[in-house]
């Protein structure tokens, strides 16, 4: 891999070797005792194949380990090549490889400021420079490196625009270079007569020109170039195609013409077809016009390969070969193993076609308008992908992959990919290749692959055969790489795979926890898009209770913590935000809960997240202040922080946020209220009024956390008037009645309970005797409203048969139907204090009936064996004497028969949970 490459060697048998690198095995012949190989023994020819097999970086770390290392380390054979996209490249790393580039013949670099100091490397050999990124590469510096590479045979920039450079530079590069033989450029504004005249007279030897992408290219002095044999105007709009097909078909030696997307039409592609003496292959991929005239049929122009959407380019391509039989869609991997291949002519041919076609897919697939290339993508597009990730040439391979990685997404921003172009590709096996190319030592192939995988991944199916095939392993020692890029892609393709459950614990057992944690200390101050996809991928495993764990003993609290607090970048900070959420509620959840809170600055951080302008940030920061608010510890500490005041801010701003939002915003204000102090703080800072708003939400999730929170500060007299003046009782009698979600109306129902059973009438006749009066008028409306929907709430739960079975017997039967009919599964996560316990045994004695029928209805769903709280809750009763009010309630000739089975029911599940206890 690309951070450590162990050398493994195995016994086959007794003293047979297997080497783990072709052809080297014959040559390591001393072991030690055990099978371990004395590194200091090896050829030096084995370890400069070693050397050639490790990337840059791992080529120095390892040269520096010893004298002898560092002399075969500088090898000429080692540096004839560079490649510097993935590394930062300065004047003083250029000046340090100087001494190791007098024989360098082929360099890849990424950026205009690489461009700058390529001078600095003094690699006057130089035949071969290839650049991505280069929008801002000016005619200066392309000039300045043609000036001191005259030994140049080929120049590639792109496939980014290069729109500071022009037609000047593309004359300084034909004075300096003379023996130019390839000359690709993408993006220039105008490539003029004088530019493409010069190339003519200066370059005798140029055989191939790419003008790619480019705004403007004259096309009558293209026909000048006499040496051309393959010409690119790719992507080029508003061609002359009159003087094209008048002139281009004089170029005597031009055999591969690429026009795709442009506006070319069926008659320029017949005349060039026709009149091309020598011309064998023309490329018309996505031009919308010619292929408008269905038809067309190339198949009268002997000896002549047309490409374009409407062929069968597999059947095409395989016309090339003498030998055309079985080709299939291997037909270039084919041809590089093909020993029978008589037509030299193919070997400029393929190649060419290749990187053609590599850029040509990549480009479609970025497209806006791909969508409607949708059977193109399934019938040949994936294939023709899978076929170029198989080239002899890197950047084809690169491109290819990142084509992949490309064409199945549909929406990027939601992660939504096209499910019959990824099952295309796994159908083809595009799964192992792209594994392959991913345990490459190329850092470039690395981060395309995991790219590719990743992406992918979003489909189930793909990510199961991500899974079987080993990819997991593969991503987490990627994610281990020190190449930020390669890191990135590689946690990118574990945040996808750890969606699926059954993938998260092969990614703890592949020490992709430890992995993704290391990743975020690496590159916390450099890199968002490696921390995002990091602290994503930690959220997700945070939801597995043994990975949450792994991830708390990982140091993954303090890693996220640190990311919330000092990382700016939003979708960082959503991810952290989340992940802390997932550890406070899962794993060793208390465990996990009081670690999250007690890490410095937390809660801190995560209530100016609160403050955010990004709604995604705002409702991850809710939801781990929620789910932090269940340790008491925590619920003051976030108070203490300015939590309240933020919370309800949040809430009183979200009314037209979307419900994941507003759920969390109730919901961290409901597990504050828990504490009565939070609770009193709500109210007082106003956040009573936007509750009930979002009581009002049309989503299910936010009825459940409002009507929670309200339940909460219904406790308190003070909050209950707040409630009954903002309009609260009409709220919480809509969601009684009419919420889709059980839970709600029974919080609903509990909350009003709370308003009317007295306490809160004492707290309104505060005040001068008009105004006493005038609250007491509007309570007694609110009062009788609200009696009657607890009541019918109550009697939902109330099977008529049932009840007069149980009213009749006093068999255990008779009481589990009751029991059964009036059960609401999700009470049982409630947790209730003893105040509030106690409150509704005092209720049991309430005048009215139907307050004592909500009451032992509230404490039977809290004491239904198998809750979660159940035997909390039955203790606290035993303590508060509840069992004597209960029996008074139960006997009562006057209590609703509704309040007479359920306190039954309740004492005898107090009696199961004392006799279960003292068992």
């Amino acid at each position: 891999m690309s951070r450590r490459v162990r050398r493994k060697v195995a016994r086959k048998g007794k003293g047979n070797v297997v080497s783990s690198f072709p052809g080297v095995g014959d040559e390591v012949v001393d072991l030690e005792p055990g099978g371990v190989v004395d590194w200091r023994s090896l050829p030096d020819d084995t370890i400069i194949q070693l050397l050639s097999c490790l990337s840059y970086r791992d080529r120095a770390s390892l040269s520096a380990t010893c004298k002898t290392w560092r002399v075969l380390g500088n090898s000429p054979c080692l540096w004839t090549s560079l490649d510097l996209r993935s590394h930062k490249f300065d004047a003083n790393v250029a000046s340090s490889l100087a001494s190791r580039c007098v024989h360098l013949q082929k360099l890849r670099f990424r950026g205009a400021e690489s461009a700058d100091v390529l001078l600095h490397l003094r690699a006057k050999n130089l035949r071969e420079i290839s650049g991505d990124s280069c929008r801002k590469m000016t005619d200066a510096t392309l000039a300045v490196v043609a000036a001191r590479h005259e030994l140049l045979e080929s120049l590639q920039l792109g496939p980014d625009f290069c729109d500071k450079v022009t037609s000047d530079a593309i004359k300084s590069i034909a004075h300096c270079c003379p023996n130019l033989n390839k000359l690709r450029l993408s993006g220039i504004r105008d490539v003029n007569a004088d530019a493409i005249n010069a190339l003519a007279n200066y370059c005798p030897k140029l055989s191939d020109i790419g003008f790619i992408d480019c705004l403007s290219v004259d096309e009558l002095a293209l026909g000048n170039v006499q040496s051309v044999r393959f010409l690119s105007v790719a992507g080029t709009p508003s061609m002359k195609w009159s003087t094209v097909t008048h002139l281009w078909h004089k170029l005597p030696n031009l055999i591969g013409l690429d026009v795709s997307r442009t506006d070319i039409g069926p008659s320029a592609v017949s005349r060039l077809l026709s009149s091309s003496t020598n011309l064998r292959v023309l490329i018309a991929l996505n031009c919308p016009i010619f292929e408008e005239e269905t038809s067309f049929s190339a198949s009268k122009y002997k000896n002549k390969l047309l490409i374009s959407l409407s062929t069968d380019i597999f059947k095409g391509l395989a016309s090339l070969f003498f030998d055309n039989t079985n080709r299939g869609k291997n037909v270039f991997l084919n041809w590089r193993t093909s020993k029978s291949n008589n037509d030299k002519g193919l070997d400029e041919i393929i190649p060419w076609l290749e990187w053609m076609l590599s850029h040509i897919l990549l480009r479609s697939a970025e497209s806006p308008q791909q969508g409607g290339l949708d059977n193109f993508w399934v019938e040949q597009g994936a294939s023709l992908l899978l076929s170029l990730m198989q080239s002899s040439q890197e950047d084809v391979q690169e491109r290819a992959a990142t084509g992949l990685a490309t064409f199945v997404v549909i929406d990027d921003e939601n992660a939504s990919i096209d499910c019959g172009r990824a099952e295309a590709v796994m159908r083809d096996g595009g799964i192992r290749l792209l594994l392959g190319l991913a345990k490459s030592y190329r850092e470039g192939l690395q981060s395309e692959a995991a790219k590719a995988i990743a992406n992918l991944s979003v489909n189930a199916n793909v990510a199961k055969a991500v899974a079987e095939e080993g990819g997991i392993e593969i991503l987490a020692s990627l994610a281990r790489s020190m190449n930020k890029l390669v890191a990135e892609e590689a946690a990118g393709g574990l945040w996808n795979l750890s969606v699926g459950e059954e993938h998260k614990g092969a990614i703890a057992e592949a020490g992709g926890v430890q992995a993704l944690v290391d990743l975020i200390f690496k590159w916390s101050s450099t890199g968002d898009g490696v921390l995002e996809r990091a602290a994503g991928a930690l959220a997700n495993l945070a939801a597995d209770d043994k990975c949450s764990t792994e991830v708390a003993l990982a140091g993954g609290v303090h890693a996220l913590v640190m990311l919330a607090r000092n990382c700016k970048y939003e979708g960082v900070q959503e991810q952290a935000a989340r992940a802390m959420a997932n550890l406070a509620a899962h794993g060793d959840s208390n465990s996990n809960n009081a670690a999250v809170g007690q890490e410095a600055g937390a809660l801190e951080a995560l209530v100016q997240l609160t403050r955010s302008p990004h709604e995604g940030v705002r409702q991850e920061a809710a939801g781990a202040l929620w789910n932090l608010s269940f340790d008491d510890r925590n619920r003051e500490a976030i108070a203490a922080a300015g939590g309240v005041q933020a919370l309800v801010a949040l809430a009183q701003s979200c009314s037209n946020a979307s419900p994941g939002l507003q759920e969390r915003a109730a919901g961290a204000l409901w597990g504050l209220s828990v504490s009565e102090t939070n609770s009193i703080a709500i109210g007082r800072e106003g956040g009573v009024a936007p509750l009930i708003a979002l009581a009002r939400s049309e989503a299910e999730d936010v009825h459940e956390t409002a009507a929670g929170a309200l339940w909460n500060l219904a406790f308190n007299p003070g909050n209950a008037l707040r409630i009954v003046e903002e309009g609260g009782v009409a709220a919480l009698v809509d969601l009684c009645s009419s919420s889709v979600s059980k839970m709600a109306r029974f919080m609903a129902a509990l909350a009003l309970a709370y308003m009317f059973d007295g306490r809160m009438d004492e707290f309104a006749l505060v005040g001068t005797l008009s105004e006493s009066v005038s609250k007491s008028v509007g309570l007694d409306g609110a009062r009788r409203m609200a009696l009657k929907h607890i009541e019918a709430f109550v009697r939902m739960f109330s099977n008529q048969q049932a009840f007069a079975a149980a009213a009749s017997s006093s068999a255990p039967a008779a009481l589990a139907q009751v029991t059964e009919s009036a059960r609401i599964q999700e009470a049982g996560h409630l947790r209730c204090s003893g105040a509030e316990v106690g409150r509704f045994v005092a209720m049991l004695r309430n005048p009215s009936s139907i307050l004592k029928a909500c009451a032992a209805f509230a404490l039977l769903q809290f004491t239904i064996p198998g809750g979660r709280h159940a035997v909390h809750h039955a203790r606290l009763m035993q303590n508060a004497g509840a069992a004597r009010v209960l029996r008074s309630a139960a006997a009562a000739a006057t209590a609703p028969l509704e309040a007479k089975i359920f306190a039954r029911i309740v004492l005898r599940n107090l009696e199961y949970h004392h006799v279960e206890h003292t068992v």
